[in-house]
């Protein structure tokens, strides 16, 4: 099986970045896995002509069609996301709304092939999970309008920088476990 594993932060240092190297090194060991960060991709901001609401193609031509081609590629998906002012990052954020081509809300829509699998990772920097399950949310709905079923997620709040990703390993591992 490919496993597709996004950093869904810039920061490919940080305390995501080191998620994503514990959650590659697990999946590794069963299936082909690729890692990559949205910082790797140039995306656009969406400049709302809905162009593609007619087309299911987006007039713009950057790394959104690159990104989805790795999408594509991946039977499986987990994105890790930080929490920036309780939501995913605005990087990845330009990012879904350059996914609108391939949004099942109007017709036509491009398609990726069916069946895959999506996992969330999000964490934050303090103690409560309702900013996680926020990002989760946003994650799912995401997921969702691109037909990819939502089968697992994990809120990792009180993580704030890469040394404090060591005692929440077990739970990545949890969760890996069932990709």
């Amino acid at each position: 099986m490919n496993v597709l594993i996004l950093n869904c932060s810039p920061v490919k240092t940080g305390a995501t970045a080191e998620i994503v190297r514990i959650a590659a090194q697990s999946l590794a060991q069963r299936h082909t896995v690729k890692a990559v960060c949205i910082d790797d991709y140039s995306v656009s901001l969406c400049r709302g002509c809905r162009s593609c609401h007619t087309t299911a193609r987006c007039i713009l031509q950057d790394g959104a069609q690159q990104l989805m081609g790795e999408f594509q590629w991946a039977d499986a998906i987990l994105a890790v996301s930080p929490s920036y002012w309780a939501d995913v990052p605005g990087q990845f954020k330009a990012f879904i709304d350059r996914c609108t081509p391939w949004c099942n809300t109007h017709e036509p829509h491009a398609t990726l092939s069916p069946g895959k699998r999506g996992y969330a990772i999000a964490l934050r920097t303090g103690p409560g999970t309702a900013e996680c399950e926020r990002i989760v949310q946003t994650l799912r709905h995401f997921y969702g309008h691109l037909e990819i079923q939502c089968a697992g997620s994990l809120s990792l709040p009180s993580v704030s920088c890469k040394e404090e990703v060591a005692p929440r390993i077990p739970e990545i591992l949890a969760l890996c476990q069932g990709i």
